[in-house]
């Protein structure tokens, strides 16, 4: 319900808000006259690698848009303030990315050259309010990822020096869902907590998809993209067991397959994506002999597919 005079505690959305509010910033107060530090194929793959996180920035905004109304029925009243902060770092963000690319002028790549950003949004804006809020940490973790890269890279060019004032958005961002997290997480049922995992799932494989369809760009500018995703991954972890967010326990404790691979499934699954799209281009004569399709037939294979 809507109360005219809701309570008002003084915690941590508090804080983070003002802290917010006194650390604003426009497009207008970055120095886009100096150099980019890029050549012209480097400028396109930078222009196409940046497309998941700029359309990140777009779903943040509107989904927030969303989660805040829900927060003020809800009485959650802090978070509701702390939330229109965040409304006016994503549409900073939003018109700092827009400008960067006219800047080098070049083109984000569009839904249909990659299909998969339409589900990652998709995916974002399902669920209540807490489900959003693990979502946006979980876009926030990519989103700090992918700026340390160029931030710490390359300090000097102009993408580093944008990377390193969004970066201090994004600390706070983080801290908020961290702590909203933290108070709602030991209140939700096992059904929902299922649910909270299968939508980590869901988005680290749109973003596996993703690197896919990016190899190339990221070689151009000498980028390890599954070293990335790796990385992204454990740090999601890190945060999902600091948050209170488990895997629920198997319904068949005598499956083997659960036993063998507690903690490092989703690590072999990546490793068997990853041995699939190198010899996606083989044809062999004799397929039942060769080493990749012995190595499919194995039980290891066998369980980490399921």
């Amino acid at each position: 319900m809507l109360r005219v005079y809701p309570a008002l505690e003084d915690d941590l959305f508090i804080r983070l808000f003002h802290k917010g509010a006194r650390s604003q910033w426009t497009a207008s107060d970055m120095p886009w006259d100096i150099p980019l530090q890029f050549n012209p194929q480097q400028a396109r793959a930078l222009a196409h690698m940046l497309t998941p996180v700029y359309l990140g920035e777009q779903s943040a905004m509107i989904g927030a848009s969303a989660a805040l109304p829900q927060m003020a029925m809800s009485g959650e009243t802090s978070a509701q303030i702390y939330l229109a902060s965040f409304l006016m770092d994503e549409a900073r963000h939003f018109e700092v990315l827009t400008r960067f690319y006219q800047r080098i002028q070049e083109d984000p790549l569009s839904v249909r050259q990659m299909p998969e950003m339409l589900r990652y949004h998709h995916r974002l804006r399902q669920g209540d309010r807490v489900d959003w809020v693990w979502g946006i940490l979980i876009s926030d973790i990519f989103a700090k990822n992918f700026y340390q890269m160029f931030a710490r890279s390359s300090p000097d060019a102009l993408f580093g020096k944008l990377s390193a004032r969004i970066l201090l958005d994004e600390s706070r961002h983080q801290a908020f869902a961290e702590h909203y997290l933290k108070r709602a997480v030991p209140h939700l049922p096992r059904d929902r907590m299922t649910a909270l995992i299968g939508l980590r799932d869901d988005l680290l494989q749109t973003m596996d998809d993703m690197h896919a369809r990016l190899r190339d760009e990221a070689d151009r500018l000498n980028l390890d993209g599954r070293e990335f995703l790796d990385r992204l991954r454990a740090e999601i972890e890190q945060k999902a067991r600091r948050i209170g967010i488990a895997e629920p326990p198997s319904e068949d404790n005598n499956d083997s397959r659960h036993r063998v691979f507690g903690g490092f499934g989703q690590q072999v699954k990546t490793a068997v994506k990853d041995l699939s799209e190198k010899f996606q281009a083989i044809t062999a004569r004799h397929c039942d002999t060769c080493f990749v399709a012995l190595l499919c037939q194995t039980r290891l294979i066998a369980a980490a597919r399921c």
